[in-house]
């Protein structure tokens, strides 16, 4: 039986326009009301995706960071939080420079945690959209207080806590450098790739070796006597494969990368924007066979 449900959040539980449909928030609701607990699994950070935690009223805490960090949306308790060294990310910095990504550095896990830079390139608008957005989302003054501009990322690794480190750039240049960190760190971080072909645009996301969806749905699993048997996990693309691979019920969205398809192994329901989200809870947790 089916006791946690896990949702992806872009291109899977929100629209194409970022909003939560009617459709999707009645069937969370009536998930949550029926005993399920209901979480995000999100590579946003906790301060972008503590909203929509808010507004669906979710009981679980939200795992953010790519599964490094667990904390409750409502009373902003962590959870669980995995750190990278200074070691680390100052190494992960330095080799993401010299393949011209642009270094993002979330810190703060205790807190609503601020996100630092020290540069962004001419040519990465999705990234500067993404600072914009920022903005929009919380009120400009409280956007921009979560992000930091710093002369020199190198120069403020040491006094910060860090959740995880991401780059930004072209799918060629983020795929030789996710080859070159899987060559230097090998089994000592976990390297993520969200891919969106069709604007050439590859986020990367490095975090702590025992971080990842998978894994935080896996503690959030233990914490409540759950197995992955237990577990339903829904999303779109590539940094889901852990949580997916994990969930005794995987399902993948209708617009999700076709890579995600073709194996067989996982369910699909429709896309985002015609509430798969609501298919898939109606489906496989009120038996509804309608996908």
């Amino acid at each position: 039986m089916i006791k946690l449900l896990a949702l992806d959040l872009d291109g899977t539980t929100l629209n194409s326009l970022g909003q939560v449909s009617d459709a999707n928030r009645i069937a969370i609701r009536a998930a949550e009301d029926a005993g399920v607990l209901v979480t995000i699994a999100t590579g946003r950070r906790f301060r972008d995706a503590q909203p929509v935690g808010i507004d669906l009223e979710l009981n679980a805490p939200l795992i953010t960071h790519n599964g490094g960090l667990l904390k409750y949306a409502e009373s902003e308790i962590t959870v669980h939080a995995s750190l990278l060294t200074t070691e680390t990310s100052l190494e992960i910095v330095r080799v993401g420079k010299e393949f011209g990504g642009d270094a993002l550095v979330s810190t703060d896990p205790h807190g609503l945690g601020t996100l630092f830079y020290d540069r962004i390139s001419d040519d990465n608008i999705p990234l500067k959209k993404y600072l914009r957005w920022s903005e929009s989302l919380h009120g400009v003054e409280i956007g921009r207080s979560g992000v930091a501009h710093v002369p020199l990322l190198e120069d403020i690794l040491g006094s910060h806590e860090i959740v995880h480190i991401s780059f930004s750039g072209s799918c060629a240049a983020m795929g030789e450098l996710q080859s070159t960190l899987d060559d230097e760190f090998d089994d000592n971080v976990t390297i993520l790739a969200t891919i969106y072909e069709q604007l050439d645009f590859t986020l990367l996301d490095i975090l702590p070796p025992d971080a990842s969806k998978g894994r935080g749905v896996a503690r959030l699993a233990e914490l409540n006597g759950l197995g992955p048997e237990n577990v339903m996990a829904i999303g779109d693309n590539f940094n889901d494969l852990h949580m997916l691979e994990f969930a005794g019920t995987p399902v993948v969205m209708g617009n999700a990368d076709p890579k995600l398809h073709a194996g067989g192994e996982f369910y699909t329901t429709l896309s985002n924007d015609e509430s798969g989200v609501a298919a898939a809870i109606e489906r496989f947790i009120f038996n509804q066979e309608n996908i």
